[in-house]
């Protein structure tokens, strides 16, 4: 059969070690301990400690994930010396430009810059690839320091803090309404901004082959944000506000909520959507996530390391019609987590990996890579949260060796043969497997890589709704496999 392929994929990184104290954790610590932001600043990296980070390297397409595994670690001890700003998939933006395109994603006024501060933004998006003059018009004018300090004074706005200094603020957008306070307005307009980039990233790269913005004919934004008011929630909809940033004039859009597994949700979806013929182009985005911005900082604290949690992630995945040149998905084995199964990781793998498997009459090792929570050990390990890729591709090898496709003693050896090691900002949706995606697409049209399966997983009792877990994989194919 003639399955749908993936045309373009993009990554993004947004360098924001000021927004720190507004991700979820460090907001409710500093509101317990003020004099822990102190120690917040005092950890921050720089910019171009960021930027030569190796998974952040990774993460944009300029040096593989496998060659992590060659890498020295500590990683963020051992910067990368080749290390770039732009890779092949995106960017690592700094904290000031971002600001610009908070701004400039901003259609309410919300947020404010510093008078003062605003005309070096404008200069630095200048010089940006992906800004235009009628872009660079829609940052208006900046605001005087003494009105936006009072507005943050007096009407509840949240300053925009950069380089030791106050350069603006986020305004609240209703003097009543708690879903429209500054700080869930800031979770979704950086949300918004980090996905208008990914999206313009995969147009820039991906002109030569054909990809243009008036193609695409709907857009599904995979994100956690929960966008609405206080009469409706989360309706939504980021979508179609990034499509109409990103010159997506002949498309709409909407929301898919599944937690972290939303991308692969998504990617289905879209899939689904341009199998069936109903469109063409069917663009998948995920936005970064504010609120976990800082989540293992005490982690870091106690190991004297900065603070890993300070980038917002974002990806742009384009879903097509059949051609020769792109990997397909194959439809027809979709791994689901239906409600029949347990949270078991034995019953998970059962429901996400073998049955697809067995749909196709392959054994697990017939996959060359498997994707999964590709959350960086390097994060998450200070914090006592362990290495989550690892036990996933051990609960993997561990199915393998019950099905007798995998010898028992090599169940170690299982990650460096057919995994990966984690690469990705811990930013929760972002981490779910999609980080691989773009790597894999190049791989496969080169000729080095035939199969792939995505994993996502999703904990959707975090919501207090239900006690059960959630999964969705596929497979994805080299043209000529």
């Amino acid at each position: 059969m003639n399955f749908p392929v993936i045309k373009a994929v993009s990554y993004a990184l947004a360098h924001t070690p000021d927004l720190v104290p507004y991700g979820s954790k460090p907001e409710r610590e500093l509101r317990k301990e003020p004099a822990l932001y102190e120690r917040l600043v005092a950890h921050s990296r720089t910019f171009d400690q960021a930027c030569a980070y190796p998974p952040h390297q990774a993460f944009i397409g300029h040096t593989s994930p496998e060659a992590l595994w060659e890498k020295e670690t500590p990683w963020w001890r051992h910067p990368d010396v080749a290390a770039k700003r732009w890779g092949p998939y995106g960017e690592i933006m700094p904290e000031a430009e971002f600001y610009g395109l908070l701004r400039f994603s901003d259609d309410f006024d919300l947020v404010w810059l510093d008078e003062a501060f605003l005309p070096a933004v404008r200069q630095q998006l200048r010089a940006h690839p992906l800004f235009r003059t009628e872009d660079l018009d829609r940052l208006g004018d900046g605001h005087a320091l003494d009105r936006i300090q009072s507005k943050i004074a007096h009407e509840g706005a949240l300053p925009l803090r950069h380089q030791d200094r106050i350069v603006g603020c986020v305004c609240r957008g209703h003097d009543e309404d708690p879903f429209l306070t500054a700080n869930i307005l800031l979770e979704n307009v950086a949300c918004k901004a980090t996905g208008i980039l990914a999206i313009r990233w995969l147009f820039e790269h991906h002109r030569e082959e054909g990809v243009r913005p008036e193609a695409i004919d709907y857009v599904i934004n995979a994100g956690e944000e929960a966008v609405g008011d206080r009469y409706q929630r989360g309706a939504g909809n980021l979508a179609k506000a990034m499509a109409e940033r990103s010159g997506c004039v002949n498309s709409t859009g909407g929301d898919v909520k599944a937690f972290c597994c939303g991308p692969i949700h998504s990617l289905i979806i879209a899939a689904g959507l341009v199998h069936a013929g109903i469109f063409e182009h069917v663009l998948v985005v995920g936005g970064g996530a504010l609120a976990k911005l800082g989540m293992k900082f005490r982690g870091h604290l106690k190991h004297d390391m900065p603070i890993m949690e300070d980038v917002l992630a974002s990806f742009a995945i384009l879903v097509g019609p059949p051609d020769d040149r792109n990997p397909r998905i194959r439809l027809d084995a979709i791994g689901k987590h239906d409600v029949r199964y347990s949270g078991s990781a034995q019953s998970i793998a059962q429901a996400l990996i073998a049955n697809p498997l067995d749909a196709l009459g392959r054994k697990i090792t017939d996959i060359d890579r498997y994707a999964v929570e590709l959350h960086n050990p390097e994060i998450t390990e200070p914090a006592g949260s362990g290495n989550v890729p690892r036990y996933n591709y051990r609960t993997i090898a561990s199915l393998g060796v019950m099905r007798g496709e995998w010898p028992r003693q090599a169940i170690a050896e299982f990650e460096r043969s057919h995994g990966l090691p984690g690469f990705s900002p811990t930013q929760g949706h972002v981490a779910s497997a999609v980080p691989y995606l773009g790597h894999a697409r190049d791989a496969m049209r080169r000729g080095d890589l035939r199969t792939a399966m995505f994993i996502g997983k999703g904990s959707l009792f975090l919501g207090k709704m239900t006690n059960l877990s959630d999964g969705m994989s596929f497979i994805l194919e080299a043209p000529k496999a």
